[in-house]
C-alpha cells in the first residue's frame, strides 16, 4: 500500500489526483532522491499497529491467526484488565482536581453551573462535571494613565484639563459570576474605572482636585466603581483606589504654575489684610466699649450727685420750714465757711476801738502740720 500510493498524501507521480502531492510540514512529502529516504506514514502506522498488538496478546506479523482469521489478534483478559486500568486511571486524572487555600472552585455540570468548592481536593465526574479554578484572593491593579497619558487627560467642571494617574487593585469575591458574567474581567475594571474617574472629574473643579480633594476623590471613584460592577454582577471586589498624580498636562505646566504662585501670593496678602482688620476692628470695639463705660460710669455719678443735692435741699427745706431763722443763719454761717476755707485771710481790727489795726491770724490749720525738716528727718531715720 505504501509503494502503491506514495502515502495518504501522495509522493511523486501518480496516485490519486494525478498531479503530485502537496505539502503539510514534512509530514507526507517524499524527499529528493539525492537525500534521505524518510519513512512514509502508512509504514509509521503499520508498525505502531503491530507493536499494538503484541501488547494486547495477538501475534506480530503479517501471517494469519490460530483461527484462520487474516491479520486479527485475539484480546487476553489481562489485556482487558490492562486497558479497562488505563481507561480508569486516565478517568480519574481527568476528573480529580485541587484547589489551593488562595482559590476556588466552580463545577460546571453539562456546561452549566453546578456549585462552588472550597479550598481542598476534589473530584468531578469527567465529561459530565467539569471544574474552573479561580484565583479569588490574589489582588490585582489596572493602572489608569499610568504609560498611556492620553487616557489620564480629564475634563473638569471649569473646563480645564487635568492629567490623572491612578490605580484600582481588586480581587474575586464570586468566581462564578467571574466567569460566566463577564468576557474579560481586567478590561471591564478598565473601562468602568476610567469611566467612573471621568464622572467624577466633570463634576468638579481644577483647583480642589490639585490641592485638598484627592482623598473625597479617591473615596468617590471607589463607591463608583463597586456600585457599577455590582449592577453588572461581575463578581468583582474593589480593595482601594490609589489617586497618585493629578497635575495639569504637560504642555501648561509651566503657565499653571506662575497662575499658583500668583494665587497663593493672593491668598497671603488676604490673610494679612484681614488679620490687620480684625486687629483694628477689635482695637475700636474695645476703645468704643471703654468710652461708653465711662459714659456710663459719669451719667451715674451725675445723677446720683443731683439726687443726694436734691435730697439735701428738701431736708433743708423741711428744717428751714420748721425754723426759718435759725436755718437762714446756719445756712449763711456754712456758706462763709466753705468760701473763706479755700483763701488766705487777713483779718484787720477797727483802729477806732483803739485796736491795733492789723491783728496776726493765727492759721491753726498749720500748727498741725509737722515742720518740714522734722518730717524729713523722721523719714530718712525710717530708713
Amino acid at each position: 500500500m505504501a509503494g502503491n500510493s506514495g502515502g495518504p498524501w501522495g509522493g511523486g507521480s501518480g496516485g490519486n489526483g494525478g498531479g503530485g502531492g502537496r505539502n503539510n510540514g514534512g509530514g507526507g512529502r517524499r524527499p529528493d532522491n539525492d537525500g534521505p529516504q524518510i519513512p512514509e506514514i502508512d509504514e509509521i502506522m503499520k508498525k505502531g499497529q503491530e507493536q499494538l498488538r503484541v501488547l494486547m496478546g495477538g501475534r506480530g506479523g503479517t501471517g494469519r491467526g490460530p483461527g484462520g482469521g487474516g491479520g486479527g489478534f485475539k484480546m487476553t483478559r489481562g489485556a482487558w484488565l490492562l486497558a479497562g486500568g488505563g481507561v480508569f486511571v486516565l478517568w480519574f486524572l481527568a476528573s480529580f482536581y485541587t484547589v489551593a487555600p488562595q482559590e476556588k472552585g466552580v463545577e460546571l455540570f453539562l456546561g452549566a453551573e453546578y456549585r462552588t468548592t472550597d479550598p481542598g481536593p476534589h473530584l468531578a465526574p469527567w465529561p459530565f462535571i467539569t471544574a474552573e479554578v479561580v484565583q479569588v484572593t490574589t489582588e490585582r491593579s489596572e493602572g489608569i494613565g499610568i504609560g498611556r497619558a492620553e487616557d489620564g487627560l480629564m475634563l473638569t467642571t471649569d473646563e480645564n484639563i487635568v492629567d490623572i494617574d491612578f490605580e484600582v487593585v481588586w480581587n474575586i469575591s464570586d468566581p462564578a459570576k467571574f466567569l460566566f458574567n463577564l468576557r474579560d474581567g481586567q478590561q471591564t475594571v478598565r473601562a468602568v474605572s476610567e469611566s467612573a474617574m471621568r464622572e467624577i472629574i466633570a463634576q468638579s473643579q481644577l483647583a480642589p482636585i490639585l490641592n485638598r480633594d484627592r482623598g473625597a476623590i479617591q473615596t468617590a471613584a471607589f463607591e463608583l466603581i463597586q456600585n457599577t460592577l455590582d449592577g453588572y454582577e461581575s463578581g468583582i471586589a474593589i480593595v482601594r483606589v490609589n489617586l497618585d498624580r493629578a497635575d495639569p498636562p504637560q504642555e501648561v505646566i509651566d503657565a499653571f504654575r506662575d497662575v499658583q504662585a500668583a494665587e497663593q501670593e493672593r491668598d497671603r496678602l488676604e490673610r494679612q489684610a484681614d488679620a490687620y482688620a480684625n486687629r483694628v476692628l477689635a482695637g475700636a470695639r474695645g476703645e468704643a466699649a471703654q468710652v461708653l463705660e465711662q459714659a456710663e460710669a459719669y451719667r451715674a455719678q451725675v445723677v446720683n450727685e443731683a439726687q443726694g443735692e436734691a435730697s439735701r435741699f428738701s431736708a433743708v427745706l423741711t428744717e428751714y420750714a420748721k425754723a426759718p431763722d435759725v436755718t437762714r443763719k446756719r445756712l449763711y454761717l456754712e456758706t462763709m465757711e466753705k468760701v473763706l476755707g479755700r483763701v488766705d485771710k487777713i483779718i484787720l481790727d477797727d483802729t477806732a476801738g483803739g485796736g491795733q489795726g492789723v491783728v496776726p491770724y493765727l492759721p491753726l490749720n498749720e500748727l498741725r502740720r509737722p515742720p518740714a525738716s522734722a518730717a524729713a528727718t523722721a523719714t530718712t531715720g525710717g530708713n
